[in-house]
């Protein structure tokens, strides 16, 4: 018990004497600004957090309602789908013009090779009659607007 009440004297002329060297001692000009800049910063990335659930619309209430009416809560960019959508466009319309002009050349067989394009990116698989052709389907493939790469793996078959 004595080692208790010695302890809790301690820690409380310990904390008197703390509150009188700060009462006595002004805190520095850069320690006051290091701890304004502090609170501006959290009160900014609170306020930008606070915006952005705001933008997103992710009230409890709304959240409550959209699950019971879809099931799923989804939100998007905007940008970003109409980035996607158009990607893939673009790649459909690779592959269309590609599988064309494939349909086109009658030393190579559309049914023969498989095109795939996935973010401009061209693969090519199947068979071809010669090396001459794998070369020429790769060069039509190459040669078609958007495209930014070509990987083949078409086969010389017999």
């Amino acid at each position: 018990m004595k080692a208790f009440m010695f302890g809790l004297i301690l820690g409380v002329a310990l904390c008197g004497a703390v509150v009188w060297y700060y009462g006595n001692h002004p805190v520095p000009v850069q320690a006051r600004q290091a701890g304004d800049d502090l609170k501006n910063a959290a009160v900014e990335t609170k306020d930008y957090v606070q915006e952005k659930a705001d933008s997103l619309d992710l009230s409890t209430t709304n959240i409550k309602a959209e699950l019971a009416r879809t099931g799923a809560i989804v939100r998007r960019k905007a940008s970003d789908a109409g980035q996607v959508v158009a990607d893939a466009t673009a790649d459909t319309r690779i592959t269309a013009t590609i599988k064309g002009k494939l349909v086109g050349d009658p030393n190579l067989s559309a049914l023969s090779i498989s095109v795939s394009t996935t973010d401009g990116l061209v693969t090519m698989s199947g068979a071809a009659s010669s090396p001459d052709n794998i070369r020429k389907a790769v060069q039509l493939a190459w040669e078609t607007d958007g495209v930014r790469g070509v990987v083949s793996t078409i086969q010389v078959k017999d």
